[in-house]
């Protein structure tokens, strides 16, 4: 959830203060744009090198379209909801640090706790009076710091990760099919049980949106209906959101 106080006023919406002025500068979004340029890169290289992969692995070429058709799909729901929180916070970040920050990494949760953190430190507030370019500069700077040291984890701790996988393997090759899927299981659980206690909404969302998947998989058994695995999860999440806007239309969401 967003904190109230990181919500941008409708008269900090309406008028570019000076923190957006330096938001926006031409520097952040050079900054911005060399960012999404290293991912393009990265995308075709890891394209080609799933290609010249594919046949050691025993995937045809079909096979192969599906799974990046698959991904594509699959990250139209979550990409939906990352957008709608963005334009939201366009008025407190500018667009330069909104598209790196929540457009690259996605958890809104953490950059705008990591923002109202360092905001408090100063004795600011996001978006309101004491909001001032050089606690943006704070902000900003601690927004990416995180990002970095997660960055860095990942560095350091794939190839140890790596080095249990393979011991696991030589040991007990049938483990490493079970624990990738009980773990990826037991986080998809976490997360969403984790939502339950927040109000009615989020109960009705979690239970629209696996009853959706669950039948799109049924449904995606039939013949000539296997393009429903593609599509599951993107139908999923849209009607997910649909039924949460209607429920917190009804009024059965959180006060305030």
């Amino acid at each position: 959830m967003i904190p109230i106080t990181a919500m941008p006023s409708a008269a900090a919406a309406a008028e570019p203060g000076p923190v957006l002025a330096v938001a926006n500068t031409p520097v952040l979004w050079i900054c911005a744009l060399g960012v999404f340029l290293v991912i393009a890169v990265q995308s075709v290289i890891y394209i080609k090198a799933a290609r010249k992969a594919a046949p050691a692995a025993g995937m045809s070429p079909q096979e192969l379209r599906t799974s990046f058709r698959s991904g594509a799909v699959a990250a139209i729901g979550p990409s939906l909801a990352v957008v709608l929180v963005a334009i939201a916070l366009l008025a407190l970040f500018g667009t330069p640090a909104v598209l790196v920050r929540i457009g690259l990494i996605g958890s809104v949760s953490y950059e705008t706790a990591a923002a109202s953190i360092a905001a408090g430190t100063t004795g600011a507030e996001l978006g309101g009076p004491t909001y001032t370019p050089e606690v943006f500069a704070i902000v900003f700077f601690a927004m990416s710091m995180g990002g970095a040291m997660w960055m860095v984890a990942t560095l350091i701790l794939t190839p140890l990760l790596q080095r249990g996988e393979h011991r696991m393997a030589k040991v007990n090759p049938a483990l490493m099919t079970v624990v990738p899927a009980a773990a990826l299981l037991g986080a998809f659980i976490s997360l969403g049980l984790a939502e339950v206690p927040k109000s009615t909404v989020h109960v009705l969302t979690l239970l629209t949106s696996a009853v959706v998947m669950g039948v799109c998989l049924l449904i995606a058994r039939l013949p000539g209906m296997r393009w429903l695995r593609e599509w599951g999860l993107g139908m999923a999440i849209l009607l997910g959101l649909t039924v949460a806007f209607l429920a917190q239309s009804a009024g059965l969401g959180p006060a305030g």
